[in-house]
């Protein structure tokens, strides 16, 4: 298959329909790609011999040399001879710049694209897409008229391409790429993210995104690009308008807006309102400076501006930072008498550059400042030149973001201009400045949750799983659409979720039998074994109603068709939550923690597989925490919420035939219980692929194995989690110099950052086996192994690394055959690896199981390994 990445450098470009009639696409197309001298341009269309003097050819099969890149702009019934003709050319990537593709009529169109696509393996973007320029080396396949200046961002984005960019341009921002990608149907957005991923130029990404499109890979991408670099996202369509114009204008529902939020957090990327808002955040987003709170201290000289921004952070969820340390009696630094320590810091307009100064200094040091704002309106005694050089000599010497409001027009901008020169962020109105302070803020917490590393917590999987799946499937063939109670109580309890005394009866003596020990109170529903909605419910509050619900229950059991479910109410002063599981549309199972009569008042969404991190995040969220008091036994609640969470996680995650989970929650003193359940379910196609109901791959099971080293010990082998951090971290403490030149090609320290990326992955893309024992009762990494897929390529670049102590007992074999394994599950044409030239035991291993090894460069060695024979 030809790669994507082709595009980043095409050896040649040939337009297809090359045309020099004024004011059409392909003039446009032609003036933009003829820029650029530093590749062969071939002009294409069989109605010329000639475009502006060159020698245009008939057909692409015509073209002297092979073309990598192909632009498209003729009409929509020539395109699908066009790509077959492409593909048998050799031609990698297809733009295609036609556009008339969205009706009933030209769906037979499309499908014969994607047809001749598949069987050369062709790349294409489009149809419907305005093209992609890639400004560093000088590619613009677009017919916009603009050249946006290099830069480190890059912008995909389907419409409002030319206004962005200009406006970027405006603001003095360059861009590594920009890409409109228009009817997705070949590259979308995931495809592209990570070919950016391993862009050098592009240091952060903004997505203008109506909708989703592929939702498992767009996620699967974007977890791997946010890991390294940021995400900025606009998504229209949060009001019911907004959303029928979207869905009006791309043919699919714009979506459900809560729960592209919930995706958003669950990756690390920040969602924006505005257009504008999209370039304050690529521009900050990957600054070292990023805030570790909300509290923001607003510095200005006055007051009315400071009241504006004050209005704005309280609007938004931020905090006034309250100062609580220095010597804010000191004339050079804030007014003695007409300041509150936490109102907004107004100097007056008396403040000189000093003075703003030694205040900003104050500020730095207190630990009560998450991040500051200087605010500055021209005054006679501040010079704004000075104050510009101030704040930036300062903003060098801290971790604390400092962001500016430099009010006015010419010489405003100006000082602005300077600030952001030197990595200040600046803006014109304090609504900007806080808007962006608390979208860094957000951003921050993201980063949090993704590189958090979680306590140990069940993975999947549950005692009876086998027997479970066998009832579960059993009464999707007997046509059943729900769980009985009694199917679907046994079902959770399988998963360590506890629930209130119950007891399930089917006859009228089981019911006589069970009442006398459950005691009084006691709540008697009668349920249809179907699992539907209970058609009756009796409470019985004394001894003396026992009699008379039994006989209405016992007429009920002797009609069939119905289940008894006996249970003891929870307390009067319990909470109420609920759990469900559902399926959306675009990104399959989710998760919802709803209130319930008397309990939190707000609702979250979260995506399945969870871990204990996500599942505390995910409370934390729908508002549990401050309900509950914060002392011992609500951590234990807290705790026990957050298994709870788990086991409910984990059933969804293992059983796809789940289509709908409701489970009803009830906290009373330090317990968590389960009152009642339903269970609906749903087919499963044969042909379906593993956890095709999941956007996010769990945690894969199948590849744990024991195994011995030559000495006897028994090594457990199993994929890499969030959770091995730690371990990680003290098996890399303790390996010899040689064996981390050897594994990271002499980087000089491992940093914390790149041991959690290590342990955070997306199975689908990359697998890490741990190889691990018990050393006294402790378990100790002593070794690994890693398998990255390329999208795109059918290609897998894999390392391995053994501990010192366990060299030469057949660990570093195994581990690259259980590497061999993963990558023919994944289908992958081969494997490849880099070596240090001199490290010959690495290479003679490499050698023995097959692989073939070519010198580089620079003292290494890629070792290769075809799996195709």
């Amino acid at each position: 298959m030809a790669s994507l990445r082709e595009i980043l450098n095409p050896e040649s470009v040939a337009l297809i329909g090359a045309t020099e009639r004024e004011n059409s696409i392909g003039r446009v197309v032609l003036a933009n790609l003829s820029r650029t001298a530093n590749r062969p341009l071939y002009f294409v269309n069989p109605s010329r011999q000639t475009v502006l003097g060159a020698r245009c050819f008939p057909s692409i099969s015509d073209v002297p040399s092979r073309v990598t890149l192909a632009v498209i702009v003729t009409p929509a019934a020539t395109v699908p001879g066009i790509i077959e003709a492409c593909g048998k050319a050799g031609v990698s990537v297809a733009i295609i710049l036609s556009s008339n593709f969205n009706g009933e009529e030209q769906k037979k169109l499309v499908e014969n694209i994607l047809t001749a696509r598949r069987e050369s393996g062709m790349r294409t973007i489009g149809p419907n897409s305005l093209g992609v320029i890639l400004p560093h080396n000088g590619l613009n396949a677009t017919f916009l008229k603009t050249n946006p200046k290099p830069g480190n961002i890059a912008l995909i984005a389907p419409v409002l391409g030319d206004a962005i960019l200009d406006w970027g341009d405006t603001m003095g921002i360059g861009f590594s790429m920009f890409a409109s990608l228009g009817s997705r149907i070949d590259v979308g957005s995931g495809d592209l993210i990570d070919f950016l991923t391993y862009h050098y130029t592009t240091r952060s990404l903004m997505i203008y995104m109506e909708t989703v499109g592929d939702a498992k890979r767009f996620i699967s991408a974007a977890r791997g690009f946010a890991l390294s670099k940021p995400i900025v996202v606009l998504k229209p369509g949060r009001s019911k308008a907004g959303a029928s114009f979207v869905e009006m204008r791309a043919g699919r529902s714009a979506g459900n807006d809560s729960v592209y939020d919930a995706v958003f957090r669950r990756i690390g990327i920040v969602r924006v309102a505005e257009v504008m808002d999209l370039f304050n955040m690529a521009k900050v987003l990957d600054s070292p400076c990023l805030p570790r709170g909300s509290r923001l201290a607003v510095i200005t000289n006055a007051g009315d501006v400071g009241i504006m921004a004050t209005d704005t952070l309280a609007g938004l969820g931020g905090e006034l930072a309250c100062i609580s340390s220095g010597d804010t009696g000191r004339e050079d630094v804030l007014l003695p008498e007409q300041w509150c320590r936490d109102d907004p810091v107004d100097m007056g307009g008396a403040a000189d550059a000093r003075r703003y100064r030694n205040t900003l200094d104050l500020c730095l040091s207190d630990d009560g400042v998450d991040g500051i704002m200087v605010i500055y309106t021209p005054r006679v005694f501040a010079g704004a030149m000075d104050l510009a050089q101030a704040i930036i000599q300062t903003a060098r010497k801290t971790r604390k973001p400092i962001i500016v409001t430099w009010v006015g027009g010419a010489r405003a901008a100006e000082g602005r201009r300077i600030l952001l020169h030197n990595n200040v962020p600046a803006y014109a109105t304090p609504e900007e400045a806080v808007k962006t302070y608390l979208y860094m803020y957000r951003y921050h917490r993201n980063l949090e949750l993704i590189y958090e590393t979680p306590a140990e917590g069940t993975q999947t999987g549950a005692p009876l799983l086998n027997y479970l799946k066998t009832v579960v499937r059993k009464a999707i063939r007997d046509g059943k659409r729900t769980l009985s109670r009694r199917q679907a109580f046994d079902l959770i309890r399988n998963y360590q979720i506890r629930t209130l005394r119950t007891a399930i009866v089917s006859d009228i003596d089981q019911l006589r039998r069970e009442i006398p020990g459950m005691g009084i109170p006691l709540s008697l529903r009668i349920q249809p074994l179907t699992g539907e909605k209970e058609e009756q419910a009796i409470f019985l509050t004394t001894t003396g109603h026992v009699d008379d619900a039994c006989r209405q229950a016992g007429q009920r059991l002797r009609d069939g068709g119905v289940e008894v479910i006996l249970q003891n109410p929870p307390a009067p002063a319990a909470l109420r939550l609920k759990l469900e599981s559902r399926r959306d549309p675009e990104f399959r199972t989710i998760l919802i923690i709803s209130p319930g009569a008397g309990g939190p008042d707000d609702e979250r969404i979260g995506l399945p597989p969870l871990n204990r991190t996500l599942a505390r995040r995910l409370l934390e969220g729908a508002g549990i925490y401050p309900v509950l008091k914060i002392a011992d036994e609500g951590r234990q609640i807290l705790s026990r919420l957050e298994d709870t969470l788990l086991g409910f996680s984990n059933l969804v995650v293992d059983f796809a035939e789940i289509e709908r989970l409701e489970l009803v929650l009830w906290i009373e003193q330090s317990e968590v219980l389960a009152g009642d359940v339903t269970v609906a379910l749903a087919p499963v196609s044969e042909e379906a692929a593993p956890y095709s109901h999941l956007v996010i791959t769990p945690y894969p099971l199948h590849y744990i194995t024991t195994w011995n080293l030559l000495d006897g010990t028994e090594v457990l082998l199993r994929p890499v989690r969030p959770e091995d951090k730690l371990m990680s971290q003290e098996m890399l403490d303790s390996l010899s110099e040689e064996t981390l030149r050897n594994r990271y090609f002499g980087v000089r320290e491992i940093t914390d950052d790149l041991v959690v990326r290590s342990c955070n992955m997306d199975y689908d893309r990359e697998i890490a086996i741990l190889a691990e024992i018990r050393r006294n009762g402790k378990k100790c990494m002593i070794g690994g192994s890693r398998l990255i897929h390329h999208p795109d390529t059918g290609i897998g670049e894999f390392a391995i690394l053994v501990h010192d102590h366990y060299h030469g007992m057949g660990l570093g074999a195994k581990l690259i055959d259980i590497l061999i394994g993963i990558a023919r599950d994944k289908h992958l044409h081969k494997i490849e690896g880099l070596v240090l030239t001199e490290n010959g035991k690495m290479l003679g291993l490499c050698r023995k199981l097959g692989f073939q090894v070519k010198p580089e460069p620079e003292g290494v060695s890629k070792v290769i390994l075809s799996l195709d024979t």
